[in-house]
């Protein structure tokens, strides 16, 4: 990733590491909360809701390449279940650890002349800016990798009735009957024989055959 100029100190994700010094085995412990970022989480499915609040427990640690940052963030968040469509809530814990390299030093920490002339190695890599470094798209990576890609609400949740759309975990014994469209017809046959079965017993025999036993009296 490419260096970022001019980041604000007053950003809660950005980070001063002018006390820990560019003294190698140098240790700093850091406790934050923060209100969470816009979109942080996979759209659309799950993600921690803006303004909530996030705890970060970080540990900064000075090595001849940079700043070694190692922190877990902690929030909750919010979503639908992809099988019933219901809300669900987790706590989220997600782990992180990444290097935020000096500008002026290579891989092995030696102090090169011109940095960032490796515009390919700069995109995959972190920088300290005046002694700060932002951690938002860090976060961001970490919450996303920690979050389910189709949540539900319980393991075992069995969705929504494909007929009526009707959730099934609120009536395990929900069903319709099924009717097979090959015996359609020969139901609708079976209904009209009835009927007219009916009508023979009941005396209704057809006009034609009453005119004949006229003529035979």
């Amino acid at each position: 990733m490419a260096s970022n100029a001019r980041l604000d100190h007053r950003n809660p994700l950005v980070f001063d590491t002018h006390e820990l010094g560019r003294r190698p085995g140098a240790l700093q412990r850091l406790t934050r909360e923060i209100d969470a970022p816009r979109d942080l989480g996979i759209q659309g499915v799950i993600g921690v809701p803006e303004g909530t609040p996030v705890e970060l427990d970080l540990r900064l640690e000075s090595v001849m390449e940079g700043v070694l940052v190692t922190g877990t963030a902690r929030a909750t968040a919010e979503g639908e279940c992809v099988r019933c469509l219901e809300p669900v809530e987790l706590e989220l814990e997600a782990d992180f650890q990444e290097l935020f390299s000096y500008p002026d030093a290579d891989d092995r920490g030696r102090v090169i002349a011109e940095p960032g002339d490796d515009a390919e190695d700069d995109e995959d890599r972190y920088f300290i800016e005046d002694g700060l470094f932002d951690l938002e798209p860090v976060l961001r990576d970490a919450v996303v990798l920690a979050l389910p890609m189709q949540p539900v609400c319980q393991d075992d949740c069995p969705g929504l009735c494909s007929e009526c759309g009707a959730r099934l975990a609120d009536d395990p014994d929900h069903h319709h009957d099924a009717v097979d469209i090959r015996w359609a017809a020969l139901q609708g046959l079976a209904g009209s024989t009835t009927d007219g079965e009916k009508d023979e017993m009941s005396g209704g025999a057809p006009q034609s055959a009453r005119a004949d036993e006229k003529q035979e009296k």
